[in-house]
């Protein structure tokens, strides 16, 4: 089995969230956090004049969403490999799940975007997977 096949892509944003939300003194309160995340970092001229800022916390959702296309893409897959994709899936979004209702420094919106994109991979899989097993065995509706 590949790495990159049972390795759930979103952890990669929940990750760096969770570097951010560690680090230094952010983690004392989620107001911290909530500074870190909207701070200015990037601005991109705009053919208007005016410059489009880009904050970590945009920054994180975007990486988020890209990841999520990923892994929507991989659950597709059928197998052994996408069975451990999808459980690795659900344990993820239950730590996310745990870190959002237990500990301050992750009640963020960005977090709680991040967490909804774990849930709807989880979501995804498991109907992907159920749709491509009812197709492979057959079945058919009784009413035939």
């Amino acid at each position: 089995m590949k790495i990159f096949t049972i390795f759930p892509l979103l952890t990669i944003p929940v990750l760096i969230y969770n570097f951010m939300a560690w680090s230094g003194a952010a983690f004392n309160s989620a107001q911290s956090v909530r500074n870190r995340l909207n701070e200015d970092f990037l601005f991109v001229p705009m053919t208007s004049g005016t410059d489009w800022t880009i904050t970590p916390g945009h920054a994180l959702i975007c990486v988020g969403l890209l990841t999520l296309f990923f892994e929507l893409l991989k659950s597709t897959g059928i197998g052994r490999a996408a069975i451990i994709n999808h459980a690795f899936s659900m344990v993820l979004f239950i730590i996310c799940l745990v870190e959002f209702l237990m500990l301050s420094a992750f009640a963020t919106s960005v977090f709680f975007l991040i967490m909804l994109m774990c849930l709807l991979d989880v979501m995804a899989g498991f109907i992907v997977t159920l749709a491509a097993a009812r197709r492979d065995i057959g079945v058919v509706g009784t009413g035939d």
